[in-house]
């Protein structure tokens, strides 16, 4: 059921929907697919080895060996509603876990894995909305090939989309072309988004909102209005939308210092939710003696901060991407993990040079590091949603990832992965060398 604090956005949406419907009559996409089918199932084994750990607290990387199993699998349903509008659903299924719970490393090994402590498979609705498409120049046109939540057809290239309704941020902000999907590529979540982007979102990574996506030949700008958690790492949104909203903007430049046309993205964030100050919490514990909490310090404030991506090709067949992202670090990590500085630069090609162009390898590297605020809370004995060992020898957590994806068939990937993670949790006393090998396989169709 909808909030009746929310009701007046999504009827505002439907009414914004249907009359720019209206409008792009004569200039809408052309409609030759009506219905959209398709399928994705990914199936990750991962196993890590013993490690030196002189102490572990609640949430830490077990230092025992572990070897969990994860599944997902995605029914993407859309149809084609009336010239330029499209409704979309994505029912999701989703089970087993990550490494300890799925906590111990703010750069976690496993993008295809939540921050939810129950095993069990579970079904939701990833997805659900509705997507208008305005022309804005009669003038040309460009493809739109049939994928996910994507209908074939034709577009002009000056175009506003507009969506509304259930989907994740990553949907339409930082698409790099070689860094941005965990079932496919790099699986870490520090390489696959950027780290710092402490993007809106229930537990499983989607929200409610509205966005807007303006394309024209030379340059993107994307903006979107989203719900908050009620909690961090929650999965129930707040719909006080006064005090609770998260605000994302983005602008998508194409560059040709090369040859081949690279791209630069850059995103800025604007959060507000119930959060809890580390400072504060550090400051309460010492005057009572106790160990700190942030949750006891929540109230209604800002975080914000900023991403830029960079992605270039060095051939046809591969290509270098790097992100840096940032944020304040003054309140506490809220939806997607516990980092406030983030860098990694990689380099993804396919297999042409020995005949397998539908074969990719990619390897990045990845360095995260936390506030001030932050680093001295968790020092200080404090736990997050993700990380916490008792007490903190502080380093930068640093991750090497290296994997192999052959097409086996033409529906059917299998990936070889391995993750070298320096300092888990950013402490120097665990590891300080872990080791996280995989086994991805991944059908689509």
């Amino acid at each position: 059921m909808i909030s009746s604090s929310v009701a007046p956005l999504v009827r505002l949406g439907v009414f914004i929907l249907l009359t720019s419907s209206i409008l792009a009559a004569q200039t809408a996409p052309d409609s030759s697919e009506v219905w959209s089918y398709h399928f994705q199932f990914t199936g990750i084994q991962q196993f890590h080895g013993d490690f030196t750990a002189p102490y572990s607290g609640l949430n830490s990387l077990k230092s025992s060996a572990e070897n969990p199993l994860s599944v997902t699998s995605t029914l993407y349903f859309g149809r084609r509603l009336w010239t330029g509008g499209e409704a979309y659903a994505d029912p999701e299924l989703s089970g087993g876990s990550g490494f300890s719970s799925t906590r111990g490393v703010a750069g976690f090994p496993n993008g295809e894995v939540y921050r939810v402590d129950d095993p069990s498979p579970k079904v939701i609705m990833a997805r659900m909305f509705l997507r208008q498409t305005i022309s804005l120049d009669t003038n040309g046109s460009e493809p739109i090939e049939a994928d996910q939540n994507q209908l074939a057809g034709t577009v002009s290239p000056s175009r506003l989309t507009i969506t509304l309704g259930k989907f994740s941020l990553t949907d339409i902000f930082d698409d790099n072309a070689y860094s941005h999907d965990a079932r496919t590529q790099f699986m870490n979540w520090a390489l696959w988004s950027p780290a710092a982007w402490d993007y809106a979102a229930d537990t499983h990574g989607y929200d409610w909102g509205a966005a807007f996506e303006l394309h024209r030949p030379d340059w993107i700008l994307n903006f979107a209005a989203v719900l908050e958690p009620t909690t961090a790492n929650g999965p129930d949104f707040d719909h006080n939308i006064h005090d609770a909203y998260s605000l994302n903007a983005e602008i998508v430049k194409p560059y040709a210092i090369l040859p081949l046309r690279g791209k630069i993205h850059v995103i800025a964030f604007y959060n507000r939710a119930r959060m809890g100050n580390y400072l504060q919490s550090i400051e309460q514990a010492a005057a009572a003696g106790t160990t700190p909490d942030v949750t006891s310090t929540r109230e209604y404030s800002a975080k914000y901060g900023f991403a830029a991506t960079l992605e270039q090709p060095i051939s046809k067949s591969a290509g270098v991407f790097s992100r840096f992202s940032w944020d304040d670090g003054k309140t506490e990590t809220w939806a997607f993990t516990e980092v406030d500085r983030s860098f990694h630069a990689g380099v993804l090609a396919d297999g042409e040079a020995w005949n397998r162009a539908e074969d990719h390898v990619g390897l990045a590297y990845d360095v995260n590091a936390l506030s001030q605020d932050h680093s001295d809370y968790l020092a200080a004995g404090g736990y997050g949603f993700l990380i916490g060992d008792g007490k903190l020898n502080y380093g930068l957590e640093q991750i090497i990832e290296a994997f192999y994806n052959a097409k086996v068939s033409p529906s059917f990937w299998l990936t070889l992965d391995n993750q070298a993670i320096i300092n888990p949790g950013y402490n120097k006393d665990r590891g300080p060398l872990v080791n996280a090998f995989a086994v991805r396989g991944h059908v689509e169709m």
